[in-house]
């Protein structure tokens, strides 16, 4: 807010008062910080991760011979965790790369009904126990964007949703995602619907932000890489905790773009 003062002569004749909404200026410097963090992080955890890895295979493969029966499988133990360990931390290596260098889209018109079929079925490959229910048109459904990176937002979406029912107690009941795809009035419409643990009841818009995760191995970059892909594409996201039944709720997100907007 800025006040500015109209005189005439030494009389105060009156006051010009302009709101300036800078909501998204005070969002795109605090993302340009956090990138510069994830860029900084990713270099130096990146360096080591290859030689811890080689070498616990070497380890494996040169003494596992040398390790009595009833050690063996304690020393296979041992080195796997390790090579396990330094998969998992690559793998958030790889977030904070995307999040600090997320490449400029490049558009050109792709079929989204065959993006989110591929990213369901990477999905229900690492996920069998889940139920995957898909309700879409049954022609295909263009749209003007980066197939990368929409990609990118379906898998990120499928995977978090994926791991909040793996986040469940054990006596809950069958796990079941939901991806809803409609095109009308201009608009196009994806939902993906669970059955798991739900946003945080307080201050739910705060998962978008960077390093903001509910979860003990997450890095809390998936949805603020999300919303930056969907804004690039003049998209809209909106989450949303909903009620399945009396006694079993879930969250839904909702990702919509217009098929008129002049990218």
């Amino acid at each position: 807010m800025r006040v500015t003062v109209e005189e005439l002569g030494s009389e105060i004749e009156g006051f010009i008062v302009t709101f300036d909404d800078i909501t998204l200026l005070v969002s795109a410097q605090r993302n340009a910080a956090w990138a510069d963090v994830a860029r900084r992080v990713a270099h130096e955890i990146k360096n080591p991760l290859t030689p811890i890895q080689l070498a616990a295979e070497r380890l494996k493969r040169k003494y596992l011979k040398f390790v009595g029966q009833e050690e063996e499988e304690t020393f296979t133990k041992y080195t796997d965790t390790i090579t396990k360990n330094v998969a998992d931390i690559g793998k958030m290596v790889e977030e904070f790369v995307s999040f600090a260098r997320m490449p400029v889209p490049v558009f050109k018109e792709e079929d989204l009904l065959s993006i989110i079929k591929k990213a369901i079925f990477t999905s229900q490959v690492a996920c069998p126990t889940i139920e995957y229910k898909l309700d879409a048109p049954s022609q295909s459904v263009y749209l003007l964007c980066d197939e990368r990176q929409i990609s990118q937002v379906m898998n990120n979406l499928l995977k978090n949703a994926a791991e909040s029912i793996e986040a469940r107690p054990e006596d809950a009941p069958a796990g079941v995602i939901s991806v809803v795809l409609a095109c009308e009035n201009g608009q196009i419409e994806v939902s993906i619907s669970d059955n798991g643990t739900g946003f945080p009841e307080e201050e739910p818009k705060k998962v978008f932000e960077p390093y903001v995760t509910t979860r003990s191995k997450g890095t809390g970059l998936g949805l603020s890489i999300v919303k930056k892909i969907v804004e690039d594409h003049k998209g809209l996201i909106k989450i949303d905790n909903i009620k399945i039944n009396d006694s079993t709720c879930g969250a839904k997100v909702t990702v919509s773009f217009s098929t008129h907007c002049d990218i």
